[in-house]
């Protein structure tokens, strides 16, 4: 009997061991992200010099919220604004290191790893964002794209800010000449640079967390910016005049290192892909109801000496800037100015 009692208690500590192997193996996958081991998700460490309150910044939680909510929690973007991860100056090199994932830097700041992408920063090079759009869809705009992937990078689309304005703290800018002798902040882009020495100014090369420190020492006079970058660093509360001169693109590349892309699996490719090409369109209308938005603050605020450029004024400013594009088809491509929408209308 005593044998009779024994084999049952085997054969239910047998049946009660398989039990728990069966459902070890046919756990469901977990759906939050909390319960999920470090192999199992996917994280990307977004890192971003900008506020928050940008059209970057909110554009970038968004995206965050939407991929985490659509991969079940699988994939993680940790975004990192404010230059908290990396300074304006670091993250190139620590997304080419794998240290970061994706980064998304102004177009200007490309331009020391593929100069002819300062294309872009030509002075009144486009009239508004969708002849940006276009440029960057066409031909020649994708043909710059695929240089990036010579140096690591694969790029995933373009974020815009809006357009540059004019600020400083000497005197009203409304004609070119008054530009002359001022000491402006500039993104590193050797066009951007040649645009300010062409009519006199000084360029300064000045990691953008950093501006409102200079411009407080008064180690630069001025800088040149879209408004809700400059509302975002209250760079304003530094400045005396503003001057609405649209006179160039701001936008952001929205960049990957290319090893760690072709490392995912082609599923959250396709997810990472379908979801940023509707964040961008999202972004795109952001940008400009928040410049919009921007610009009436400041007016009623009367915080700051603003100034209007006429259509007139900027056929004036367009033709001062000539030189800028000499230099650019001497040092790059002519090819690249060629494609331009507003070349285009002329043929």
């Amino acid at each position: 009997m005593w044998r009779n009692r024994i084999h049952k208690q085997f054969v239910s500590v047998l049946i009660l061991l398989t039990v728990l192997l069966i459902s070890c193996q046919q756990q469901d996958y977990p759906t939050d992200n909390e319960q999920l081991s470090h192999e199992e998700q996917i994280v990307i460490r977004f890192s971003h010099v900008v506020g928050e309150n940008t059209p970057k910044g909110m554009a970038a939680v968004k995206f965050a919220e939407l991929i985490k909510q659509r991969s079940n929690g699988h994939v993680e973007i940790q975004v990192f604004p404010n230059g908290v991860l990396y300074k304006d100056g670091e993250e190139m090199n620590a997304l080419l290191r794998g240290d970061i994932q994706m980064i998304a830097p102004a177009i200007s700041k490309i331009t020391t790893l593929v100069p002819e992408w300062s294309v872009m920063d030509l002075p009144y090079a486009f009239k508004n964002a969708e002849e940006v759009h276009a440029y960057i869809d066409s031909e020649v705009g994708q043909s710059l794209m695929k240089k990036l992937n010579d140096h690591n990078l694969f790029s995933m689309g373009v974020w815009d800010s809006g357009f540059k304005q004019l600020s400083n703290s000497i005197r009203p800018i409304q004609d070119v000449s008054d530009l002359k002798d001022l000491r402006m902040r500039i993104m590193p882009s050797d066009i951007l640079a040649e645009q300010f020495l062409s009519v006199g100014a000084y360029p300064k090369r000045i990691d953008f967390n950093t501006v409102f420190h200079q411009l407080q020492k008064g180690n630069v006079d001025g800088q040149e910016n879209t408004l809700t970058n400059i509302t975002s660093k209250n760079l304003h509360s530094l400045q005396d005049y503003l001057t609405i001169s649209n006179h160039g693109y701001l936008g952001y590349l929205l960049l990957m290192n290319n090893e760690f892309w072709q490392s995912l699996p082609k599923d959250v490719q396709t997810l990472l892909i379908e979801t940023l090409a509707e964040v961008q369109e999202w972004e795109w209308q952001l940008a400009e109801n928040l410049t919009t938005e921007r610009l009436q603050e400041m007016e009623a605020c009367s915080c700051i000496n603003i100034h209007y450029f006429t259509d007139e004024d900027i056929q004036q400013w367009e033709s001062a800037f000539e030189p800028v594009y000499k230099y650019y088809a001497n040092n790059y491509s002519k090819k690249y100015i060629l494609a331009l929408p507003k070349n285009q209308s002329r043929h």
